[in-house]
């Protein structure tokens, strides 16, 4: 497999609450999907790679529900459709301790027209007393099948060798391990903000898809979820967050999981789209939101979404530049961010999108001189000394712009400068600096980040 070459996709689908959940965090090795007891709560198809052995794209889909269901399990059982369709292998998941259903048997007919590899799954044989209940599930009729608890790590090796056996490539060509080293990471982009303002809405735009569940209830995506996207053989990694509630309306223990997890795709994506709502404005949770992104240094977007009703609404009077300025002056602390009007609903201006993430990318690679940097800084420190604080002054030494990580290709620019005392730099004399910066080399949609260090005698340097 060459290094453009994609892993092949592996499924996990079930009724709900038999530990779908459960079995894509064990395979893993990490927490990604929300475990609850409470039915229903993986409604989107969230995706990771597995690399325990030969990689694949492991998924986690929603339970599937029978008849009666509501607009939303409809919305699920289409999901998992589509899934099915897009994967390589399948597990069928099933409850050893509930016994076999007649959803679990309707399943079973779905899968087989699907005419792809299955694994039927036992889960919950926590104990080796439990082993008897896995022939409750003979009368499937699957060929491999593999008891395992996802709870209790029990099974699961036996169920990696069983899916790398079915995968669809030979062995030869699927062992990449020790390819990865070689191969740049995909840009993970998290697409925050709050509840029902287009967050999945933009990512089926953009990946032209249902990938992402889309719904007028409000807190639909509760878990993070990983798409993968190939674009002009760039990789990219969206990570479709739940939307981010103020404290005092988070109605769940999974709600308040949700936003853990939404703080969290923030700290592990390399740039933050922030989509707000251009109908209701600037809220105060949008500012939270931005401020998470500001703390976190993250490359970040600000989507004007719903353009659509604002044109109709406003005949046009206020224009795309006016929104973007007015959303820039409202969110100043997050000023470096890139402003862009869209909607999401109808497509417009979507596309754009990439041509503003390249020139993050572009802005991303370049470099400040050393001899031009501490020039740069001399004059900023003549032209306007900084403040005293408690009777001293910060004294700039030497000045440099560090080297980003191989691995990635969008890190925001850092400069390291040699002072007196890092604790004499005020946050208003930080903004004046990286202004200064600016004014050199724009950088957008990037923050720049400062850091100082105590001069020591071997990097006394005269600037």
């Amino acid at each position: 497999m060459n290094g453009t070459s994609r892993p092949p996709n592996v499924a996990i689908v079930g009724r709900p609450n038999v530990g779908k959940s459960a079995l894509f965090n064990r395979l893993i090795g990490r927490k990604i999907a929300i475990v609850h007891d409470q039915p229903g709560i993986t409604r989107d198809r969230i995706s990771a790679i597995c690399a325990r052995g030969a990689p694949f794209v492991i998924w986690d889909t929603g339970g599937v529900l029978g008849a009666g269901e509501s607009e939303l399990a409809t919305i699920v059982r289409r999901t998992v459709e589509q899934a099915i369709k897009e994967s390589d292998v399948l597990l069928f998941l099933v409850d050893a301790k509930e016994g076999l259903s007649p959803l679990d048997q309707e399943l079973a007919r779905m899968l087989r027209t699907a005419r792809k590899p299955v694994v039927l799954v036992i889960n919950k044989i926590d104990r080796e007393k439990h082993e008897d209940l896995a022939a409750d599930f003979a009368t499937l009729g699957f060929s491999r099948s593999q008891s395992v608890s996802a709870e209790h790590n029990r099974g699961i090796t036996e169920l990696l060798k069983t899916i790398d056996q079915v995968l669809p490539l030979p062995a030869a060509e699927r062992d990449i391990k020790h390819q990865t080293s070689n191969i740049k990471a995909p840009l993970a982009i998290a697409i925050v903000g709050r509840p029902n303002v287009g967050k999945s809405s933009l990512i089926n735009s953009i990946v032209q898809s249902e990938r992402a569940i889309v719904s007028k209830l409000p807190g639909t995506t509760r878990d993070a979820i990983d798409i993968s996207y190939r674009r002009d053989g760039r990789e990219f990694l969206f990570i479709d967050t739940a939307g981010i509630r103020r404290r005092g309306k988070r109605s769940s223990s999974v709600e308040v999981f949700s936003v853990m997890r939404a703080e969290r795709s923030i700290r592990r994506a390399d740039l933050c789209i922030l989509i707000v709502d251009v109908t209701a404005g600037i809220t105060a949770q949008d500012k939270r939101i931005a401020g998470l992104t500001q703390r976190e240094r993250k490359a970040a977007i600000i989507v004007l979404n719903k353009w659509d009703l604002i044109r109709l609404r406003r005949n046009q009077k206020q224009t795309v530049s006016q929104l973007a300025a007015e959303t820039r002056a409202r969110i100043f602390f997050l000023g470096y961010a890139s402003a862009l009007v869209a909607s999401a609903l109808t497509g417009e201006h979507v596309e754009k999108l990439f041509g503003l993430i390249e020139k993050i990318r572009r802005g991303a690679r370049r470099r400040i001189g050393t001899g031009i940097l501490n020039r740069l800084l001399r004059q900023a420190f003549e032209a306007n000394p900084p403040p005293l604080v408690k009777g001293r002054r910060l004294k700039l030494f030497y000045a440099a712009q560090t080297r980003g990580r191989p691995d990635r290709d969008l890190q925001p620019p850092e400069f390291v400068l040699f002072v007196n005392d890092p604790q004499l730099l005020t946050e208003t004399y930080r903004r004046y600096l990286e202004a200064r910066i600016r004014k050199l080399e724009p950088y957008p949609g990037l923050p720049i980040i400062l850091s100082l260090r105590a001069r020591e005698p071997s990097h006394t340097r005269s600037a």
